[in-house]
């Protein structure tokens, strides 16, 4: 039987994870403030209340303990889900994660898995201070061992974090914050049927002209960029990744022998990042369909700027038009 639910995504994220605790009890929940707090954005409200403390877990301030208390109840069959309060604060775990995390698995011959997801809120636009509104992803994509993801709406909320919880291998879970509780964001997410691939990239606007390519907070600009182009008579086919690591490149190689342009999209900087290497592989794959060149649309090389300076640093739709325009006028 259909069952409908008009969910934003924060929303998709805490139903999501009760699901997966009520149909695993080895599933547990821990982080800063996850608890009676139920986290800062709320992702975990009520979930110990219904769940109990040993089961949702309020951590000490301290993401190298967390990671590493997560590795070991991996070990002994738990499926933890951390939650990492803001993106910036992941890094005193960094050496857990790309050290022991992503490499057990492998150092093992496989006789040791680590079912462990870290929720990673990430990206600009809350008006916040340092170390709050940045975007790590591409340090992680890079380890290898680790899957690497990042939602976008909340039916691939609700059901990516169910299967990120099922998945024996370490996943980092990259949620954009700025959209958690979005109204117009809203979408109805049938709770009875499990798509078939939530880690693959998928087309969700096609179109003619270019293809623009993007994932977490950077769909809703491109998509936003799409509509506004349709009137000026440009026709933008519209991909969210996803998948950040491995990168599931076929959908976009599909679309760009098609439109024969691409932009990338992404709030981190430009330098070694996820859009130099998707920028890497077109051109490597589809050199003979490009009419132009990739173009990249992004963050800045700075660090992340002071709230007042941060719509001036996130890419948004007049940067993406422009390159759509440079792209056409090539």
């Amino acid at each position: 039987m259909t069952d409908l639910q008009k969910l934003t995504i924060g929303k998709a994220l805490n139903l999501g994870l009760r699901r997966a605790m009520e149909e695993d009890p080895k599933v547990l929940i821990m982080g800063e403030d996850v608890g009676k707090l139920g986290g800062v954005f709320r992702i975990t409200d009520g979930l110990q209340k219904d769940f109990g403390e040993q089961r949702v877990l309020d951590t000490p301030l301290a993401e190298s303990g967390i990671i590493g208390t997560a590795v070991g109840l991996a070990v002994r069959g738990f499926r933890p889900v951390c939650e990492i309060q803001f993106e910036g604060f992941i890094f005193p775990g960094f050496d857990q994660i790309s050290s022991q995390l992503a490499k057990l698995h492998y150092r093992t011959q496989g006789k040791i898995k680590m079912p462990v997801v870290i929720r990673v809120p990430f990206g600009g636009g809350i008006g916040a201070v340092e170390h709050h509104s940045e975007s790590p992803e591409s340090l992680f994509s890079h380890i290898a061992g680790l899957k690497v993801v990042s939602i976008s709406n909340a039916a691939d909320a609700y059901w990516g974090i169910q299967e990120a919880i099922r998945s024996d291998d370490p996943i980092l879970f990259f949620e954009p914050k700025k959209l958690y509780h979005s109204g117009a964001l809203k979408m109805e997410v049938d709770t009875s049927t499990e798509p078939s691939r939530v880690f693959s990239s998928h087309v969700v606007r096609e179109g003619t002209s270019a293809t623009v390519v993007a994932y977490g907070p950077s769909v809703k600009v491109a998509l936003e960029a799409a509509t506004a182009a349709e009137a000026e008579g440009k026709s933008l086919e519209v991909i969210d990744l996803r998948t950040l690591s491995p990168l599931d490149l076929g959908p976009v190689f599909e679309s760009v022998r098609k439109t024969g342009r691409l932009i990338a999209v992404s709030e981190a900087p430009s330098e070694s990042s996820l859009t130099s290497e998707i920028a890497a592989r077109v051109q490597q794959e589809c050199f003979y369909s490009l009419e132009s060149p990739v173009l990249r649309v992004t963050g800045f090389d700075t660090p992340y700027p002071p709230a007042k300076l941060e719509e001036h640093y996130l890419p948004d739709l007049d940067r993406v038009l422009h390159a759509v325009d440079r792209s056409l006028a090539w």
